[in-house]
C-alpha cells in the first residue's frame, strides 16, 4: 500500500512495528507516564521522614526498604524519574542544538573561519566525552546546572561532526545547486534545503544521545558532582544506597536498574530507528535506468536563430577550471571559448570527462572551493561573472539563468513540495507574497504541460515521474525571466518517448520566451536535431564549432567524424559490429603534449604529438582545432559514417 499511494509512513510507525522497537516504545511510554504522574501521586510519601523506620530492609510496608531518614526508597526511585529524565533530555537538547550550530556553521561562514571551526570540533571529538564532561562540570561548578551544561557540551562535538559530514553530502546534490542558481542565500539554503534532508538521522542520533546523557548524568550525581541535596535523581539515590549495600542491597539495585532500563530504552529505540530508516532509504532508492540512445524521432530541427546581437547572452573566453591534486593542479577545462546569442540554441557534445558539465557549472558560478575558475572574459548579459560580488549576481542569476540538471530524481529537494520549491524564486527576487508566488508556480507548471498543475504543485518530488520532474525543472527555470537555460544532460536517464517530450518542451519554451539554450549531451544526434550550433569538446577543450545543419556534411575534426560514425542508426547493417572510437580519453592530470586526440587519431603525425592546435576559421561558419582536418565535400560522408535521420516538424 505504501508504494501504491506514493506516500511513506512516518518514521516512528516503521520503528514500533518491529518487536525490539515496540518494546523500546513501551518502555519509553512507561517512563514518560512515571515522570508525569509519580511526583504528583507519591511526592509526599517519598519525602515523609519516619524516625522509627530508619535504614530498614525490604518489607511488606517498604518493598525496597528505607533510607537513613526512614523515607521509602521505592517512592523516591519513582519520583526521581522526572528529574532524571528531565535533566538528561535538557542536556541532550543543549548538545544537539549546539552541535547542529557548530556542524552547520562552516557552510555559512567564510572558508578560512569554517576550517578553523572544523579543526576545533575535531580536536574536541578526540577527547573522551566523560572526561570532557568532568572538566566542564568542575569549571562551571558543582550542581545541577553545571552537570547539565557539562553533559551538553560533551555531546556537542560528536553531533557537530555528524552534522558537518552529512551536510557536506547533501550540498553536492543537484537541488542545492539549483537553489544556488536561483540566488538562495547561504543561511536560507541551510535551513530550507540541507537540514530538512538530514533531520531523520539526526533525530535517531539524538535519541541515542539521550540514553548516553542519562547514564552520564547518573554517573556525575553518583560522584557528587551532579544533583545536590535536597533534590535527588537516580544517580544520587544509587550513591546513597551503595553506602548500605550490605545492609539493604535493594536500596542500591533499584536506582541502578532504573538507570539501566531507561538507558536501554533510549538506545534500543535509537538503534532500531537507525536500522529501519536505513532499510527505508534502500527500499525507496529508485535504480537509474540505462542510457537510451535517441532514434530517428527525437526532436525537430529548429530553424537557425536570427543573427546574434552585438551583446551575446553568454560570452566565454579562455575559460579554465582547475582543482588541487597531489602533484599540483589538475585542469579538466583548458581554455574554452564560445558565445551564445539571444534566442540561440547551442549544443555541447563529447565523451564523459571532456569537460562539458564542468563548463556549464563554471558559467553558472557553481564551482566551489577548492576548485578555481579563471577566464579572460566570462560575461552573462554583459555582466562580468568573475569580477562581480556574489551578492550582486544573486538576483541576476536567480531570475535570468535557469538550470536543468541531468538526474531528475535529485533535481528537487525531497522534503519540500514542488510548488513551494518553484515559488521560492519569486519570493526571493520578485517580491511576491507566498500566495502570489504559489499561483505563479502553478501557472508555470501549466505552461510546461504538467496535468492538474494545482494538485501537482502540492505533491512531493517522489510523486512525479522522471519526465514530469524534468518538466517541473523547466518550469522552475521559467519562474523568473530566463535569458539562458543551461540543460545538462536533461534526457540521459529517460526513455526515448520522454526524451522527445522534454526536448519538445525546451523548444517550446525557447520559442515562446526567446531564451537561449545551452544543451549538453553525450548524444550528437540529439544536439544535431535540436540546436543551431554545435560545440564538440574533447579533453577539456573545444575542438570544433560549427552550425548544426552543417554537422553531417561539413564536420572536419576526426573526433567529430568518429562521434558521427558511432551514432546508432536503424538503417545500419546488423551484420556489422557497431562503430566505436578506439582507445580512451586522457585523464585530466595526465594530459599528453600536443593534440590530446592524437593517440586515437588515424591522421596523427609528429606535429600533432608535439604542438597543440588552436581553433581556426574553416573558411565558412565553423572553426576547427586540428592540424589535419578531414576534407569532406558537401553531400558526402567519411567511410563507415551513418547519418542520424532528422525528424520532421509533424513528428515532434
Amino acid at each position: 500500500m505504501e508504494r501504491e499511494t506514493g506516500r511513506r509512513r512516518p518514521a516512528w510507525v516503521a520503528v514500533v512495528r518491529t518487536p525490539a522497537g515496540a518494546a523500546a516504545g513501551v518502555l519509553l511510554a512507561l517512563l514518560v507516564v512515571l515522570a508525569v504522574l509519580a511526583p504528583v501521586l507519591w511526592s509526599d510519601n517519598a519525602e515523609a521522614v519516619n524516625s522509627t523506620a530508619i535504614s530498614q530492609s525490604a518489607s511488606a510496608g517498604h518493598p525496597l526498604g528505607t533510607d537513613a531518614l526512614g523515607r521509602d526508597i521505592l517512592y523516591r526511585v519513582l519520583v526521581a524519574t522526572r528529574l532524571s529524565l528531565g535533566l538528561a533530555l535538557s542536556a541532550t537538547v543543549i548538545g544537539v542544538v549546539l552541535g547542529t550550530l557548530l556542524g552547520a556553521a562552516p557552510s555559512v561562514l567564510p572558508r578560512r573561519l569554517g576550517r578553523l571551526l572544523t579543526g576545533a570540533v575535531n580536536i574536541a571529538v578526540a577527547v573522551p566525552g566523560l572526561l570532557l564532561a568532568l572538566f566542564v562540570a568542575v569549571v562551571v561548578g558543582v550542581g545541577t546546572m553545571g552537570a547539565v551544561l557539562a553533559i551538553g557540551f560533551a555531546i556537542a562535538p560528536a553531533f557537530a561532526r555528524l552534522v558537518h559530514t552529512m551536510s557536506a553530502s547533501v550540498t553536492g546534490r543537484d537541488f542545492v545547486a539549483a537553489a544556488r542558481v536561483a540566488g538562495v542565500g547561504r543561511v536560507r539554503l541551510l535551513i530550507r534545503h540541507v537540514l530538512p534532508n538530514i533531520a531523520e538521522p539526526l533525530v535517531v542520533n539524538a535519541t541515542v544521545a539521550a540514553g548516553t546523557a542519562l547514564l552520564s548524568f547518573a554517573g556525575l550525581s553518583f560522584l557528587g558532582i551532579g544533583v545536590q541535596a535536597p533534590s535527588y535523581d537516580w544517580g544520587r539515590l544509587l550513591g546513597e544506597g551503595l553506602d548500605r549495600i550490605y545492609l539493604n542491597p535493594a536500596a542500591a539495585l533499584a536506582p541502578g536498574v532504573a538507570v539501566v532500563i531507561a538507558g536501554l530504552a533510549f538506545n534500543l529505540f535509537g538503534e532500531v530507528a537507525a536500522a529501519q530508516l536505513g532499510m527505508r532509504a534502500t527500499s525507496h532508492r529508485v535504480p537509474m535506468p540505462g542510457r537510451v540512445t535517441a532514434g530517428k524521432s527525437i526532436g525537430e530541427a529548429t530553424p537557425a536563430a536570427a543573427a546574434a546581437p552585438e551583446q551575446p547572452v553568454l560570452l566565454v573566453r579562455n575559460l579554465r577550471v582547475a582543482f588541487p591534486a597531489e602533484s599540483g593542479w589538475t585542469t579538466p577545462v583548458r581554455g574554452v571559448s564560445f558565445t551564445v546569442g539571444a534566442g540561440e540554441a547551442v549544443g555541447v557534445v563529447g565523451e564523459s570527462g571532456s569537460g562539458k558539465s564542468l563548463t556549464a557549472l563554471a558559467v553558472s558560478r557553481l564551482i566551489e572551493a577548492p576548485g578555481e575558475v579563471t577566464a579572460d572574459r566570462l560575461e552573462f548579459t554583459g555582466v562580468p561573472l568573475l569580477e562581480s560580488p556574489e551578492r550582486a549576481l544573486r538576483a541576476l542569476l536567480g531570475t535570468s539563468l535557469a538550470m536543468v540538471f541531468q538526474d531528475p530524481a535529485t533535481s528537487f529537494n525531497p522534503t519540500r513540495r514542488i510548488g513551494r520549491q518553484l515559488a521560492e524564486v519569486s519570493e526571493q527576487h520578485q517580491g511576491l507574497s507566498r500566495r502570489q508566488a504559489h499561483q505563479r508556480a502553478v501557472d508555470r507548471l501549466r505552461t510546461v504541460r504538467v496535468p492538474a498543475p494545482g494538485r501537482r504543485a502540492r505533491q512531493y518530488p517522489h510523486e512525479f515521474s522522471g519526465g514530469m520532474r524534468q518538466r517541473a525543472m523547466i518550469a522552475a527555470g521559467m519562474m523568473g525571466d530566463p535569458r539562458l537555460i543551461v540543460a545538462d544532460e536533461p534526457t540521459t536517464a529517460l526513455d526515448v518517448t520522454v526524451q522527445r517530450q522534454v526536448l519538445k518542451q525546451l523548444h517550446r519554451v525557447r520559442t515562446e520566451t526567446g531564451a537561449a539554450i545551452l544543451l549538453i549531451s553525450h548524444d550528437i544526434a540529439v544536439v544535431a536535431q535540436t540546436c543551431d550550433r554545435v560545440l564538440v569538446m574533447y579533453a577539456g577543450r573545444v575542438v570544433e564549432d560549427l552550425p548544426a545543419d552543417e554537422l553531417l556534411n561539413s564536420a572536419r575534426h576526426p573526433y567529430t567524424r568518429a562521434l558521427l560514425a558511432a551514432t546508432p542508426d536503424l538503417d545500419a547493417d546488423r551484420d556489422q559490429p557497431l562503430a566505436v572510437i578506439p582507445g580512451r580519453p586522457p585523464q585530466p592530470d595526465d594530459m599528453p603534449a600536443g593534440c590530446a586526440f592524437a593517440a586515437r587519431c588515424a591522421f596523427a603525425d609528429d606535429r600533432c604529438r608535439a604542438e597543440e592546435p588552436v581553433l581556426v576559421d574553416t573558411g565558412g561558419a565553423g572553426h576547427v582545432a586540428c592540424w589535419h582536418p578531414v576534407a569532406v565535400s558537401a553531400g558526402t560522408q567519411a567511410p563507415g559514417e551513418r547519418t542520424p535521420a532528422h525528424t520532421g516538424p509533424e513528428e515532434v
